[in-house]
């Protein structure tokens, strides 16, 4: 057994990812699936969606590598996290879609919670805000508005769980419910501190606790998939919510370390090691990893809108074919227009956790066309993320020199790659290896196996692709986030 298969369930598709002894992508099987908005600011997914493409892809990576189940000596899980599924727990129906992470449908929730004084306790036991993004409001938001939900709930006959967990309990076949300390830390509903499901939490958000799956380390015997799955029982030993999944893919195992990974969003992540460092600046403070019971720490900036803007060109403006065209139409931009590209489609994440927030263009002229446009929207990507660099640097003082750690579809792009070296001032790494998310459960379930090396060992593996050093003039760099600032603050108002 010389494999081990890495399945990465994200927001638009699902992949798996076999990876041979020597941690090398052996095949790689990828679905898209639908998304549903079914009211302004909703997003929900079909949870077969979900199943059924993630079966098919574990199935198609073996088949294209030639390899069988019985090659395959783990499974390592990361997955989109926050999106919310309930389901029932002896026949496996879910309840209602799943509510995913950009769903901003409880935000009047939170606001009346914030408005009561709640946000600072919350803070202190889970790390993280108020706020629509996380799971605890979604599943209160199904126990509320589904039909007879709450009476079942409260009768132990739903079980919640996050994108891993039901991924698990389809996969041993409804014996496991469970998740990894990482996935629970973004529920609202998780002690950080005491790394366990709180109780407060549960009676704030009057959710009951017999919904909850068990929790626990990132490297652990979860389960076993059954037979009739992929052709013979494979232990289920990794799991990994998929921004800590790429934290542990870049080896940003030592405090000070960050990683970026520009997905449908844009997650950055800074090791603070054993410390779970309160955020002075609207930070999220998160499980890193969980390892043989010890919890690493991270800071967490979250950007709802980075891949997802390149998106919107492509689906909504019709302005590229692919995704790829990005890069070629913001080289033909007028250099003297200097539109700013807001991308507020589903609020505003950190620093600013503005759920209302609605995205906007300013400094339009009439010469202002879709090469314009295509730079504003990769320029966003960079603004946005020096806006979380510059809140972790406050929270934890001086840092030193800041080096970027970067993975995720649009580190492809060097255009984009060189702005946000240019706008932060700071080198930008990207790695050999640009599968950092699909790598870290790989990792944690081939070490889990005794397949691959420890956390050392790993580390040492990391090697860099290319380094991007900023070129940017200072009084260019600063004009520019002077007009970027200019620009949210204008859209907040609104």
């Amino acid at each position: 057994m010389t494999y081990i298969l890495a399945i990465d369930q994200g927001t638009t598709s699902s992949r798996a990812i076999l990876f041979d002894k020597d941690m090398q992508v052996a095949s790689v099987a990828q679905q898209e699936f639908p998304q549903h908005f079914p009211a302004s600011g909703w997003v929900e997914h079909d949870p077969d969606d979900l199943w059924s493409t993630t079966l098919k892809t574990c199935r198609e990576a073996l088949t294209t590598a030639g390899v069988t189940a019985r090659d395959v000596a783990a499974i390592g899980i990361t997955n989109q996290r926050e999106t919310t599924l309930v389901w029932d727990r002896h026949t496996g129906e879910p309840v209602h879609n799943a509510i995913v992470w950009q769903d901003r449908r409880t935000s009047e929730f939170c606001q009346n919670l914030k408005a009561l004084g709640h946000e600072p306790d919350v803070s202190a036991r889970t790390g993280l805000l108020l706020d629509p993004y996380f799971s605890g409001t979604k599943l209160r938001w199904i126990l509320d508005n589904v039909e007879g939900a709450r009476q079942r709930a409260e009768a132990g006959d739903l079980l919640f769980g996050t994108v891993d967990c039901f991924l698990m309990w389809k996969l041993t076949g409804g014996k496991v419910h469970a998740t990894d300390a990482t996935n629970a830390s973004r529920t609202l509903l998780y002690d950080i501190h005491r790394g366990q499901w709180s109780p407060e939490m549960c009676a704030l958000l009057d959710v009951p606790l017999k919904m909850l799956p068990q929790v626990h380390d990132c490297a652990a015997e979860f389960g076993t998939v059954t037979q009739d799955m992929l052709g013979a029982e494979i232990p289920i030993l990794g799991v990994a919510g998929d921004q800590q999944a790429a934290t542990i893919g870049q080896a940003c195992f030592t405090p000070g370390m960050m990683k970026s990974t520009y997905g449908t969003g844009c997650f950055a992540l800074l090791n603070t090691g054993g410390t779970a460092v309160a955020s002075s600046n609207r930070l999220l403070t998160t499980v890193a990893y969980q390892l043989d019971g010890k919890t690493t720490y991270a800071l967490e900036g979250a950007i709802f809108v980075a891949g997802a803007v390149v998106q919107w060109l492509r689906d909504g403006l019709g302005i590229i074919e692919h995704a790829r065209d990005t890069m070629c139409l913001a080289l033909e931009a007028d250099p003297e227009q200097e539109l700013i590209l807001v991308p507020a489609f589903t609020g505003l994440g950190a620093p600013y956790w503005s759920p209302d927030s609605r995205g906007a263009v300013f400094g339009l002229s009439r010469n202002s066309g879709p090469a314009e446009l295509a730079r504003a929207a990769l320029e966003s990507v960079g603004f946005q993320t020096r806006d979380l660099v510059e809140a972790m640097q406050a929270d934890m003082g001086r840092m030193g020199e800041t080096v970027l750690r970067v993975d995720g579809g649009m580190t492809a792009s060097d255009w984009t790659m060189q702005f946000v070296s240019d706008i932060l001032a700071a080198p930008v790494d990207r790695p050999k290896v640009l599968e950092s998310t699909a790598t870290g459960a790989a990792w944690l379930a081939g070490m889990k196996a005794g397949l691959y090396p420890d956390m050392d060992g790993f580390a040492a593996t990391w090697s860099q692709e290319k380094r991007f050093e900023p070129s940017m003039p200072d009084e260019l760099r600063e004009s520019r986030y002077a007009a970027w600032k200019r620009a949210v603050a204008a859209t907040l108002t609104v």
